[in-house]
């Protein structure tokens, strides 16, 4: 009977989330469907002899990580992660997204529940690449990327999949925490808010996971890691920022591509000459197309920092506040969060 309820439920929830395009619903509703109806318990995978030691370590990990995700992060439990999904490739999927060539603005889909997203997932990527051909048609900067995790936000009890085992521990606890963090707050229509609040969580849960099992190398590790993504964030914003100068000045169209490619070319030279590039990845560093998306993408996922830091000291570091803090903001109209997000730098009562 709970079999047959999860199979229907699926249906239904698939094809009014992917509505707008039936091919594509059908391809990604038969996958998930698929998906669901053969997940296993992770408790149970544990007991099984033809789990690997590898599988039972990650795996017992993902269980560990579940429960402070409950206990001390205050994360959603239907978040999921009681389930193991062992698939037939190596990835889970590939996500496509697309955003204008002269001007710093996505292409989006919408669909029910998620409301407007940047990007379009796949779990098959012939039609990932079909799909980013169609965009570059239309002269979109495109980039597809593989899907590390996904969240369907508390509807079903999403499992850890197989690809996933291959992260080394603090980014598979960190996936936890992400993909929960979305089940527990979420705010339709706006991907950068939510992808940064997840990682914000993500940072901060890791680093209390690791504090508590007094794992000071992990800690190191991940304090150097963070000063690394800050000193990259860093300069893709000084770029970003002479690049959407280019995109707001009067030059032609044809000048501003120029002066595109001018200053993408002064980027990559750059990361190089600061030691952002190995030498083993510098020539394919200097070839690659890089583009708006590709700029987009790392600011998706890493903005607004700040501002949930204010959030979070002024929860006195409790997550349960802190989340109830992060849904009064989502809850309000986009005019009164812009003012909420950026109040603390004028009003001394936010300090």
């Amino acid at each position: 009977m709970k079999k047959k309820w999860v199979f229907y439920s699926a249906i239904l929830f698939f094809g009014l989330f992917f509505q707008n395009c039936i091919s594509y619903m059908f391809g990604l509703g038969k996958e998930q469907i698929s998906i669901l109806r053969n997940r296993q318990k992770i408790e149970q995978v544990l007991l099984s002899p033809e789990t690997t030691a590898l599988e039972k370590e990650k795996l017992s990990l993902v269980q560990k990580a579940r429960i402070f995700a409950i206990e001390e992060l205050k994360l959603n439990e239907k978040g999921g992660f009681v389930y193991y999904s062992k698939l037939d490739r190596d990835q889970i999927g590939w996500n496509v997204s697309a955003s204008l060539p002269l001007k710093f603005e996505s292409h989006t889909w919408w669909f029910p529940i998620a409301g407007t997203v940047p990007y379009k997932g796949f779990f098959d990527k012939k039609s990932a690449e079909e799909c980013e051909e169609e965009l570059k048609e239309k002269g979109l900067d495109t980039r597809i990327r593989i899907t590390g995790g996904y969240s369907t936000l508390g509807w079903f009890s999403d499992p850890i999949f197989s690809p996933q085992l291959n992260y080394d521990n603090a980014h598979l606890v960190g996936l936890v925490f992400h993909e929960m963090a979305h089940a527990t707050v979420y705010l339709p229509g706006d991907s950068t808010l939510n992808e940064s609040y997840a990682s914000f969580v993500e940072e901060k849960g890791i680093q209390q996971f690791y504090h508590s099992k007094s794992d000071e190398e992990t800690l190191e590790k991940l304090k150097l890691e963070k000063q690394n993504k800050a000193k990259t964030l860093l300069l893709l914003k000084k770029y970003a920022v002479g690049l959407n100068e280019i995109y707001n000045s009067s030059l032609s169209t044809e000048e501003k591509s120029t002066a595109k490619k001018r200053t993408i070319d002064e980027f990559k030279l750059e990361a190089i000459r600061l030691g952002f590039v190995t030498e083993e990845l510098k020539s394919k560093f200097l070839n690659k197309d890089w583009n708006n998306e590709d700029f987009l993408g790392a600011f998706r996922y890493n903005s607004f920092e700040s501002d949930f830091e204010e959030l979070w000291l002024r929860s006195n570091k409790d997550f349960s506040v802190f989340h109830s803090l992060v849904k009064d903001t989502f809850s309000l109209s986009p005019e009164e969060r812009d003012k909420i997000l950026k109040i603390k730098k004028t009003s001394p009562q936010e300090k």
